[in-house]
């Protein structure tokens, strides 16, 4: 029998959870979602899913529970759902960025079984990546469920340490501005070079997908891939060559050592 989902905040990451598993065929009929905003629940209206304004009466329908508030909602969310927790012992899946499971242990009972997961935005398109980390109170039939939800928007990997979600923010959850920023760069260059905008920004986005695709199709992995693409002597040495002298890893090691020391200060590790 499918188990039942609630979903507790209808934002963007949950629309994105729900509407992938949709797609991936699981029933509609058996996932809720609670809201305080009557828009978010409207904008859900039409998946055929069950929608509320009520946290816990989602809660008390449901077998596995997505926590999808704002961080700092989601203290006040636990402590209201807490004795739904601890009379029903659903398992607990949190998508709160910077939220250990500690503090959410705390707020919904010590005994709660809690997967702590970080997607990111791509999820979205069914394009995300999710690292997952389990407490000791999670089965393995759990940890099989909560894994099938984050991979109906994309690919997932479970860690042992849960401090390695702080690592795993910084490259994957941060990591999609890295890659927009790279782009906006080339695009805007490629203009002021003489390339009309349109021109510049098909190229731009072609080029980014192409070299994923590249990466994501070949054995080699992307030091290799980069060896293959520059020629000596070429175009492609010479632009390198200027990023390798300016040390642009460097400034993209430090940027992601930033991210991730943030991330702790945010989670309280």
């Amino acid at each position: 029998m499918a188990k039942k989902l609630a979903f507790l905040g209808a934002g963007n990451m949950a629309g994105a959870l729900i509407h992938g598993l949709l797609q991936d065929g699981y029933a509609a009929d058996n996932i809720i979602a609670s809201d305080t905003l009557a828009e978010k629940r409207e904008a859900l209206a039409g998946s055929g899913i069950h929608t509320t304004d009520n946290n816990c009466t989602a809660a008390e329908q449901a077998d596995i529970l997505i926590l999808a508030v704002k961080p700092q909602g989601l203290q006040s969310l636990c402590e209201e759902i807490r004795p739904t927790v601890e009379q029903c012992k659903p398992l607990v899946i949190s998508i709160a960025a910077g939220v250990n499971e500690a503090s959410l242990q705390q707020w919904l009972g010590e005994n709660t079984a809690i997967v702590r997961t970080m997607p990111n935005t791509p999820a979205m398109l069914q394009s995300g990546a999710s690292v997952l980390h389990a407490n000791s109170y999670v089965s393995s039939e759990q940890k099989d469920d909560a894994e099938s939800i984050l991979r109906a928007v994309g690919i997932t990997r479970w860690l042992d340490d849960e401090d390695l979600i702080d690592a795993a923010t910084a490259l994957s959850g941060s990591g999609p501005a890295y890659f927009f920023l790279f782009m906006e760069t080339m695009q805007q260059t490629a203009i002021e070079m003489g390339l009309p905008q349109d021109t510049a920004h098909l190229l731009t986005l072609q080029t980014a997908l192409g070299a994923a695709r590249m990466a994501m199709e070949s054995s080699d992995d992307a030091a290799v891939l980069r060896s293959k693409v520059t020629s000596p002597g070429g175009t492609t040495e010479a632009a390198i060559n200027f990023m390798l002298d300016n040390k642009l890893p460097e400034t993209l090691s430090n940027a992601m050592l930033k991210a991730r020391d943030r991330s702790v200060e945010l989670s309280g590790n």
